[in-house]
Formats: structure tokens, sequence, C-alpha cells
């Protein structure tokens, strides 16, 4: 967190990591500046300016401030969000993919703690260092992206209180995601046997989808728009624009407004404070 000496705005400064780069700034933090300088929507985090310190390896993104974020904040919440403030939340991430799919952009790493809010309500989504801009035909891209299934497990973790699919491996996550959801075959996922890996794993056989028994208290709405945000075959998967439309978000409890979501301590600053607390009390140790 920083002062903007001329303005006097409370900013935050996101330090590039170079990591003994030799040929400049690291390709992720070229395509992350190059795309936030031309997105403007209220749901995607602000860059206003880059930076250089002292030296060439101090390099800053100057960002629009933002008190929390979601992950802070559902691991220090002492009473989880309400449907009414989940619904909140998770229409705003649905505004921002809308308009970075509008303009062509994956975000491929949407997860909580990408996910900023200001004390006015306001969520952001932030670290574009994984994102990509796609057309057609696509290019080839690497599959090596962090985050599976993004905005689904999302919502389900702000209905849940808790992470949907928290695998340890990437087999273990499959597993989970079996179990949950059923195993996929040629009719619910056309084209899945010849899949590069299909043959060379063997699923569990598990044909019930289970979400309804996850999420029993969900009303038919909610339930189907999870499933469209979890379906097999991405053909039917429901994009961000489908479940902005969708009824869940025009049934009671209707969504809150951002300004009335309830304000937070902030943690990340208390936590920052009570390490200043102990690095200057361990300086001023005889």
């Amino acid at each position: 967190r920083a002062r903007d000496t001329l303005t006097d705005e409370t900013v935050a400064l996101k330090k590039v990591r170079m990591d003994n780069e030799k040929d400049g700034m690291p390709i992720s933090s070229l395509r992350e500046i190059t795309l936030l300088l031309e997105l403007q929507h209220p749901n995607i985090v602000e860059l206003k300016e880059v930076v250089v310190g002292n030296h060439l390896e101090s390099i800053f993104l100057v960002m629009g401030y933002c008190e929390q974020d979601l992950a802070s904040l559902l691991e220090n919440m002492q009473t989880p969000f309400s449907e009414a403030q989940v619904k909140c939340i998770i229409l705003q991430v649905l505004k921002g993919l809308q308009y970075l799919h509008e303009n062509y952009i994956i975000h491929r790493d949407l997860k909580v703690s990408n996910l900023l809010m200001t004390d006015k309500g306001c969520v952001k989504i932030a670290d574009f260092g994984l994102a990509r801009t796609y057309g057609m035909p696509p290019k080839p891209m690497t599959p090596k992206v962090v985050t599976l299934w993004a905005a689904g497990c999302i919502l389900a973790e702000l209905l849940a209180h808790k992470p949907l699919l928290p695998g340890t491996s990437e087999i273990h996550q499959i597993d989970l995601i079996v179990q949950l959801l059923g195993t996929p075959n040629e009719n619910i996922w056309p084209g899945f046997s010849k899949l590069p890996l299909a043959t060379q794993y063997t699923l569990r056989k598990q044909p019930y989808n289970n979400l309804k028994h996850r999420f029993p208290w969900l009303s038919e709405a909610g339930l189907r728009l999870l499933n469209f945000l979890f379906m097999y075959d991405p053909k039917k998967r429901a994009t961000a624009k489908d479940c902005l439309e969708s009824s869940y978000f025009k049934e009671k409890p209707l969504p809150c407004e951002p300004e009335l979501m309830p304000t937070f301590p902030h943690h990340r600053n208390k936590r920052v404070a009570s390490t200043a607390v102990e690095s200057q009390a361990k300086r001023s140790k005889p």
C-alpha cells in the first residue's frame, strides 16, 4: 500500500518479480501490463501506471487499492457470507468475466485469492499474469495453468464456505470431480474417448451427479446454474453472459447491492502491522 503524493490517493504497488531475468522483464508481466492498460471496467483491477525504483530490478505496477481479497476474508470471517451477499459477489465476477471474454481475453487463474474487494463492496478481478488473448482459429497455449473450472468453483466455495474440490494433485483432483459429477463418457461429453490421456488412466465408475447432495438447501435455479458451470462438454458449459441471465439471480434472496455489503477489518494490514511490530521488537533487543 502506498500514497500518491500528488493526488493523496491510496494505491497498491505490485512489484514485478525479475527472478534472475537476463533478457528484460518477464513475459508474464509484459502480458499483464499490456492487457491491463487496455481494460477499463468496474470489476477489473485498474492499472494506473508502471514506475521504476532506484534500480532496474525495482519495477512496480501502480494499481487501484482494494482493502481485501476474498481468500483472506473467507479465512477470517466469523460468520459466512449470506446467499444474498454471495449473489452480489458472483454477479460482479461474472460481469468482469463477460467484459474480458467480449474483448477476447481469458484470465486462466481465477480463484478467490485473485478477487479483490473494496470497502464499498466492489469486487475486482486481479492478477493477469497468466491471462491471454485468443481468436479464431485459436493459437496453441500451454496447458500448465493453475486454476481449473474457475467460476463454478468460486460460486460453490462461497456457498459452501469451503473449497469444493480441494485436490492435492491432478489425479486426486480428477477423482474428486468424478465423485461429485459422475464419470464422463461419450454421451455427456462427445469426443471424450479421443482425448490424449483418456486411454492411459482408468476413472472410477460413478454414474451420479452429486451436486444436489452437496447443496441440499440450494434452489433448483441455483443447482441448474452450478450444473451449467460444471458441464463436462465445453460446448454446453455456461458462458458468463448465460450466467448473468440465470433465474437464480432473480429469485429470493435477491442479490444485495455492493454498497450494502458488510465492511471488514483489514486483515492484510493487520498481518503487515504485526510483522512490523515483531521486527521492531527484535531490533530493540539488547
